[in-house]
């Protein structure tokens, strides 16, 4: 075997994959001692090894415990009483008795991991080298999972660019380069379509560690927080802090709100975000296709602040009652703008404001609108519409083929299962 060969791969391998170099070397000794310990030693035998990066030789090494009667069992039966405090059985090939380790080292204490020189062999059989290959392979992808982990894990709430990979039951698979990440088909867009090869933005709901086959990254497009970063990215102002998003309510692929507040007095707040002619504010909704955005004025004033909320109708006055709630008088020719389409406007305004909202006539206030409330009790009715929305996107995204999909399915498994059989033949 040419370990000067080998260290140069590893070296490009670190450098391909953005992994660092000392976990690649941890990963090629591990294999070898595995190797090296099914050829030439037993099975109950700790070997470890230890490769020179420099000059590339190896070292093999037999690792015994310190140990006395306190700490290991000397008894040959082979069943013993289960309890908890139940002592391990000494085994000569992995541990090493105290007074026998003191002769060879004098400060030797209890527990300690003792080291002895083996033979050195360059030369592995056939399985053992198998062992030693797909060891590798296993745990370098094992190192590669953690890297991307830790490279997308500073990169938790924030947007990033990917391509659609494929669809399947609904989930769409994305492309983010060293990554596959996954949006679920609860965070997709209702209503939006996706093409195999066409690159958006997404935003990173979460990092987690998974098989082989488990995407790491979650990602969404129907998040309230995608909005907000779009127009961190937009909008120099609200990058700065000079403009604030102070709050958001979002029905994904139909219409949002967002109420902004300015930190500095010279600063117009709902100007900077909407951008000369709209343009800003068009560069935000041209991503997210049909989808409509309300920019209103953030106001401590709860009056002023439900006022702009129910933007583009015009409120006459506010009535605030118990339990926050406040009923709204809007003139006549003013009240379907404030409700809204199937009750949406006032279903927005009061979730932006926490406030449960009745829209009523000017003329006639003593009489309830027809969608004209919106509070808790619309959550319901609003999840139901979503999900029939979802239904109609979900039945055309799985009618598309994906002939590549099982095949990379298989590749997969046939993977999993031979790291499987390592495994159990390491054992």
């Amino acid at each position: 075997m040419d370990l000067k060969a080998l260290v140069q791969t590893a070296n490009q391998i670190a450098q391909e994959k953005k992994i660092e170099p000392e976990k690649i070397f941890e990963v090629v000794e591990k294999a070898l001692a595995a190797a090296y310990k099914r050829e030439y030693s037993s099975r109950n035998a700790n070997v470890r090894a230890k490769l020179d990066v420099k000059t590339g030789k190896m070292e093999f090494y037999e690792v015994k415990e310190v140990v006395d009667e306190s700490i290991v069992r000397f008894d040959e039966e082979e069943e013993v009483a289960d309890s908890e405090d139940k002592l391990p059985r000494y085994h000569e090939e992995r541990h090493i008795l105290l007074e026998e380790a003191r002769k060879i080292k004098p400060d030797v204490q209890l527990g300690e991991e003792m080291e002895f020189s083996l033979p050195e062999h360059n030369d592995f059989g056939r399985i053992a080298a198998g062992t030693a290959k797909q060891v590798i392979i296993q745990r370098l992808r094992e190192a590669e999972q953690e890297s991307v982990v830790e490279e997308f894990k500073d990169r938790e709430g924030q947007v990033v660019s990917g391509t659609v990979q494929r669809i399947e039951r609904g989930n769409v698979y994305i492309d983010l380069g060293r990554a596959i990440g996954i949006m679920f088909y609860n965070e997709t867009i209702p209503g939006e379509h996706y093409r195999i090869g066409e690159r958006l933005r997404f935003y990173v709901v979460a990092v987690q560690k998974g098989s082989p086959r488990f995407p790491e990254v979650v990602l969404s497009r129907s998040h309230p927080r995608f909005i907000i970063k779009l127009f961190e990215m937009e909008v120099p102002e609200i990058a700065d802090g000079t403009v604030e998003i102070k709050a958001i309510a979002r029905e994904a692929g139909s219409r949002t709100k967002i109420a902004v507040a300015s930190n500095h007095e010279a600063v117009d707040a709902v100007g900077s975000v909407v951008g000369q002619h709209g343009t800003r504010i068009m560069t935000v909704t041209n991503e997210l296709g049909p989808e409509r955005i309300d920019v209103v004025g953030w106001s401590p004033d709860t009056e002023t602040f439900i006022k702009n909320a129910l933007a583009p109708a015009k409120v006459h006055r506010v009535e605030v009652t118990e339990h926050r709630e406040v009923k709204v008088f809007v003139p006549d020719d003013q009240l379907s703008l404030a409700i809204g389409k199937g009750g949406q406007n006032v279903r927005l305004a009061a979730k932006l404001t926490g406030w449960k909202i009745d829209v009523r006539s000017e003329s006639r206030p003593d009489e309830e609108q027809a969608g004209g409330v919106a509070g808790d009790r619309e959550e319901k009715a609003v999840k139901e519409a979503v999900a029939e929305d979802y239904q109609e996107v979900k039945d055309e995204s799985e009618a598309i083929p994906e002939p590549q999909a099982e095949s990379e399915l298989k590749a997969e498994e046939i993977e999993a299962e031979n790291a499987g059989d390592v495994e159990s033949e390491e054992n």
